[in-house]
């Protein structure tokens, strides 16, 4: 049986999602963050040496990184809906929406969320304006921008499709869930109706419901 180490509050309850949208049998075994540092726990390096999650096993198989996983839960469990034949033009946008979800979105997120920490963090006094100033001036000067340019192109491509790749959801929606959620608590997307429509469909899914009770409800830090 699958075991899905899940740390709370993080991109493993998509995992969650995908198996249950597929039907697949699994456990959970959750993990807390310390509550100071807000990082995972060292029992996660027991299962990997990362320490860090999703990170799921099967049998034998450890398999870490979501977009891996996604894939191995695609190929190994799902119906041909899910495998998306590679002479078929949605192949290739099933490819680049899994792979830009971690590679070009969750970095500026991810920046948007450090950045926005630094002039709360424990400094002098006499630091803290130059810290304010100079994260201030990263956000503004060129995150935002990034991130808005972004977020125009996702929406323009969701208010065209009635998922990333097709007519019911797949890997690349599983994949794009996370990091959209994150953009909703750090980035207006009232001007986007194509990603809150995506995202409000998303969550309306019975499946997705049934990952939020078991995992937890997601609640992307700000």
């Amino acid at each position: 049986m699958i075991t899905v180490h899940h740390l709370e509050n993080s991109r493993s309850l998509r995992i969650v999602w995908m198996l249950e949208e597929l039907g697949v049998e699994y456990r959970i075994k959750h993990y807390k963050r310390d509550s100071k540092t807000m990082l995972a726990p060292a029992e996660l390096r027991e299962i990997h040496p990362l320490g860090k999650s999703p990170v799921i096993t099967d049998g034998d198989n450890v398999i870490a990184e979501s977009g891996a996983i996604i894939e191995y839960l695609a190929n190994r469990y799902g119906s041909p809906d899910w495998v998306i034949p590679a002479n078929s033009p949605r192949w290739q946008q099933e490819r680049y929406w899994l792979h830009y979800a971690e590679g070009s979105l969750m970095p500026l997120l991810v920046m948007k969320l450090i950045f926005s920490h630094i002039p709360r963090s424990p400094m002098p006094f006499f630091v803290k304006p130059v810290a304010k100033g100079i994260s201030g001036k990263v956000i503004g000067g060129y995150i935002n921008p990034q991130l808005q340019t972004q977020l125009e192109v996702i929406d323009k491509h969701l208010s065209e499709h009635n998922w990333f790749t097709g007519e019911q959801p797949g890997c690349a929606d599983i994949m794009m869930s996370f990091p959209l959620q994150a953009a909703s608590a750090r980035a207006d997307i009232n001007t986007l109706p194509g990603i809150k429509r995506f995202l409000e469909q998303m969550e309306a899914r019975p499946a997705y419901q049934r990952a939020v009770e078991t995992a937890g409800p997601l609640t992307p830090m700000s």
